[in-house]
């Protein structure tokens, strides 16, 4: 594969330059959104602003898509493909920790997973490619997700409002607490595994803790499921893949002396495969009616699908990676960032060609060491500028593409 006339690779400057000139309003964009965090589903102020910041931006048709979300439309000055980029916006529920002037100002709801770097460092690729509309063929739709965090999630609902009709090449990033400021994480195939939950009631018979006989103690039988459910990954999984089943919830009784009559579970099954997936939720539903009968218990199971696997075509994937080493060097990009977590940007990758990379963010001499989700968790703001590079220098290689199958 080449690039079709009028190569891009002499514009990496004029991008960095027009970003670099745009850094501290990203940087204020972020912080903005970083007081004001909502959670998914909630994210109204939210959709609001970017919308605001949007209408700012001459050349773009900006559109509500699946309640909060937002879709902005650039057209270029001629017919080529049509590029969609997406930024996530919501927060957690997680109460910051941290002592800066940014920090949250709602009790309890923090962006303590990067989104507000997603949505100022998207922003701002918008802003520069709609600059650029002139040396465009083909269409960029910058998708501003909506629920990330939370089942069903918002990309699906995009996707079924026609977020993605038309779209021939997606790619979306990741703020990335494992990766020092200045590195990109570039994953071929799987990178991010289906996130299941599963959640288990045990119904057994209470009563006083000096008279066990005359009960069927819950806590008792949900220890032992607990206990079996370390077996399917040691014993019914192959060694050589990636599974988890962990159970993170374990709720029982209220007192010393009482036995009580139920108990609660709730976990996370990862997995990349599908069959291994459906073993999972199989075999949890076995294993628990199993030992809850051998111990005159019943039980009351859920299982609920999260999303899709993220994996990475081939192709596309290859031409991210060369444009990242274009930009910032070999010896600036990871290829072993793949991991357990979920994200449903799977969701677009269902419709067309998708690739999903991480943009560093860890800066230890600041002291902005804390995983995502934390309650410290903190981004080095250089950041912005190199994921929103990525996105404009990228889109631009992708118009300009005759193939996304880069195998050379």
């Amino acid at each position: 594969m080449s690039p079709r006339a009028g190569t891009l690779f002499g514009t990496h400057d004029e991008i960095r330059r027009a970003v670099a000139d745009l850094h501290d309003t990203m940087v204020a964009w972020r912080r903005h959104l970083h007081q004001h965090p909502e959670l998914s589903f909630e994210e109204h102020e939210t959709s609001r602003f970017v919308a605001r910041v949007l209408a700012e931006t001459e050349g773009l048709d900006v559109t509500p898509c699946a309640g909060t979300s937002l879709v902005a439309r650039l057209r270029g000055t001629g017919s080529g493909h049509t590029i969609a980029l997406r930024a996530d916006m919501d927060a957690l529920p997680v109460e910051e920790e941290n002592d800066t002037p940014y920090r949250s100002r709602i009790p309890g709801v923090m962006h303590a997973c990067g989104h507000d770097g997603h949505v100022a460092m998207l922003l701002g690729a918008a802003r520069v490619l709609a600059a650029r509309r002139k040396h465009l063929r083909g269409e960029i739709r910058f998708l501003f997700q909506h629920a990330e965090e939370k089942l069903p999630g918002g990309a699906e609902a995009m996707v079924a409002a026609g977020a993605m009709d038309g779209v021939d090449a997606v790619a979306g990033t990741h703020l990335w607490s494992d990766l020092d400021v200045g590195r990109i994480a570039v994953t071929y195939g799987p990178m991010m595994a289906a996130p299941d939950t599963f959640r288990i009631v045990v119904e057994g018979r209470g009563g006083h803790a000096s008279r066990p006989h005359q009960t069927v103690d819950s806590l008792a039988v949900a220890a032992q499921i607990v206990t079996n459910l370390q077996h399917i990954v040691s014993r019914e999984i192959d060694p050589m893949t990636s599974f988890v089943v962990s159970v993170c919830s374990f709720h029982a009784g209220r007192t010393h002396n009482v036995i009580g009559g139920e108990a609660r579970l709730e976990g996370t099954v990862r997995s990349y495969d599908p069959a291994q997936r459906a073993l999972a939720a199989r075999r949890i539903e076995e294993i628990a009616r199993g030992v809850a009968a051998a111990h005159r218990a019943a039980c009351r199971i859920e299982y609920e699908h999260g999303y899709r696997p993220v994996v990475n075509p081939e192709g596309l994937t290859r031409l991210f990676d060369r444009t990242a080493q274009d930009l910032f060097g070999a010896e600036a990009v990871d290829h072993d960032q793949r991991n357990m977590g979920g994200e449903d940007f799977s969701a677009f990758q269902a419709r067309a060609p998708g690739t999903f990379y991480y943009v560093g963010c860890r800066n230890r001499a600041r002291g902005i060491v804390h995983p995502n989700h934390h309650p410290r968790f903190d981004i080095d703001e250089a950041a912005l500028a190199q994921g929103a590079i990525l996105h404009c220098a990228f889109a631009e290689r992708l118009l300009d593409a005759e193939s996304f199958d880069e195998r050379a």
